[in-house]
């Protein structure tokens, strides 16, 4: 094995460190096995250049492997407004086609989620239940509309609402669709999220909903996360803006997951 030392004689950061950090970048979490694997040395040098990385705020060390620093790596909320809107505008119409009127409508949290919000406007007989106090703002000017917004703390610029609070007021009810928003896609075609505090919310969501409709870029469908959300076989219906990649395309087809894109 070639276990050169990890960092330069000038605390820079060695060859190594760097492609870690472009891995880590590009896959979302990588596990210290496979990375191990992949720069043929032992699984501890790849540990201490992980620490040594989390300690600079580069990545973000979880246990096991590392992932994006949130604060650093993944884009702001609003930059994520602006970024993909058209894309985002085109998921939401597919999705409120699939809403039948007078059904009662969970929304999650998130940039594309809230574009289903808007889209919803206009709706009469609305029933609609957020832990997103963005959505809920959307929503409001509504006046044929009944908005339910769930306890909890809010956490981050998005205004999402967490905790045991949230998820007491979740069980209270039942909905007849659930939009869920999403950061990637395991390998067998899972949802999976990089917020470890919503992934329970998402959880206790989908649980209490007859169907469930996953609402995502296709950018999102070409890299894991770090925490699994929901098994594909959870999930009705696929919502994106492209033709999804072969794998997760056959993925989910093998779950019974409807796969709904925009073709124009």
């Amino acid at each position: 094995m070639n276990e050169q030392l990890s960092v330069t004689d000038e605390g820079n950061l060695s060859g190594r460190q760097e492609e870690i950090l472009s891995i880590v970048h590009t896959q979302g979490f990588a596990t210290i096995d496979s990375l191990a694997r992949h720069f043929d040395v032992s699984t501890q040098t790849v540990r201490r250049d992980i620490i040594f990385l989390d300690e600079q705020l580069l990545l973000q060390r979880f246990h096991g492997g590392a992932g994006v620093r949130e604060a650093s790596v993944r884009l702001g909320y609003a930059e994520k407004r602006v970024t993909s809107a058209e894309a985002k505008e085109r998921i939401a119409r597919l999705v409120v086609s699939r809403i039948k009127p007078g059904e009662s409508v969970f929304l999650d949290v998130g940039t594309t989620v809230e574009a289903v919000a808007r889209a919803l406007r206009g709706r009469s007989g609305l029933r609609v239940f957020t832990s997103s106090l963005a959505t809920a703002t959307i929503l409001s000017s509504e006046q044929d509309a009944e908005v339910f917004v769930t306890g909890g703390i809010v956490r981050g610029p998005d205004g999402s609402l967490t905790d045991e609070w949230a998820r007491e007021a979740i069980s209270r009810f039942r909905f007849d669709v659930a939009v869920l928003g999403f950061s990637g896609i395991d390998d067998d075609g899972a949802l999976m999220d990089f917020d470890l505090a919503k992934v329970s919310i998402k959880q206790a969501v989908a649980a209490r909903a007859s169907r469930v409709i996953a609402a995502g870029e296709e950018a999102k469908l070409l890299r894991p996360a770090i925490a699994r959300v929901l098994d594909a076989t959870r999930v009705h219906t696929l919502v994106t803006n492209e033709m999804p990649p072969s794998r997760v395309f056959e993925s989910l087809e093998k779950a019974g997951v409807e796969i709904a894109f925009d073709r124009n």
